[in-house]
């Protein structure tokens, strides 16, 4: 397997070029990535020093690969030089867009990931918050929630809850299934009233079994008689309440929370 040094640079977190440069990534099989982020490069002094650290990971005769979100021209420029294969975000879009907006383009740094607009972030503050006051069954606060997941340990909703939260900010809360409430056939009483916010997620006994064994080995928890047992009481659970699911084994957080988003029609108060 061959082996190429990614750089992401950028003028503020990197967390853009990261992204959009990881995906594109993915489409390559067969290279292993070797990343490096290179964020808050704001300056002359620190876009030369960028061109050192790229140009030094080159000695192995393969040319690192440059993922770029830097905003301001002059910066731009000495990058460029680096010995490196640079791929620049801004200049594939920003430049279509001025010509067809007829308009020039800021150029400031920071835009995307600022606290411009203060309204926004508070609204991502307040979301996240509500996530975590209403993280795994404690709180209860499902009169204000967007969407309730639930499903038994560890299928993936907390993780969702605060990616919705932080990134869309929608108020999510989730409630664990347990096997007290999985032997009894029935919805919990705190749920029964917001049934129509009710979203399930399940997973494949074998992925949940790795997740568990990871956190608690050799323990009944994690064993496979057990997980099964619970994958399959609450799965009936889901078709009698006929409350929609998910199945997340080959899904990312991302995908999860997109398809929520998709299939249940909630408004997302941020855009990403």
């Amino acid at each position: 397997m061959s082996r190429r040094t990614v750089f992401f640079v950028s003028d503020q977190t990197g967390v853009t070029a990261e992204t959009m440069g990881h995906s594109l990534m993915t489409q390559f099989e067969g290279v292993e990535f070797r990343a490096v982020t290179l964020p808050f490069v704001s300056s002359v002094d620190k876009a030369h020093e960028a061109v050192r650290r790229i140009n030094g990971a080159g000695a192995d005769g393969l040319r690192p690969i440059v993922f770029s979100t830097l905003v301001q021209d002059e910066l731009r420029e000495i990058v460029m030089q680096a010995d490196g294969l640079f791929l620049d975000f801004f200049a594939a879009f920003v430049g279509p867009l001025e010509r067809e907006l007829a308009l020039r383009s800021t150029h400031r740094a920071g835009r995307a990931h600022g606290i411009a607009d203060l309204a926004a972030y508070t609204t991502r503050i307040n979301a996240t918050n509500f996530a975590l006051a209403n993280d795994d069954g404690v709180g209860g606060d499902y009169a204000h929630a967007d969407v309730v997941l639930i499903g038994v340990s560890r299928v993936g909703k907390t993780p969702t809850c605060v990616y919705m939260a932080l990134q869309y900010g929608v108020f999510t809360a989730n409630y664990p299934l347990t096997e007290e409430d999985l032997e009894t056939g029935k919805l919990p009483a705190r749920l029964e009233a917001h049934r129509d916010k009710l979203y399930a997620l399940t997973i494949k006994p074998e992925r949940l079994q790795q997740i568990r064994s990871e956190r608690r080995p050799d323990s009944r928890y994690a064993s496979r008689p057990q997980v099964q047992y619970e994958l399959r009481a609450a799965e009936a659970l889901f078709a009698r309440y006929r409350i929609p699911s998910l199945e997340t084994t080959e899904c990312s957080i991302e995908e999860i929370a997109s398809r929520i988003l998709n299939t249940t029609g909630i408004e997302r108060r941020l855009r990403p």
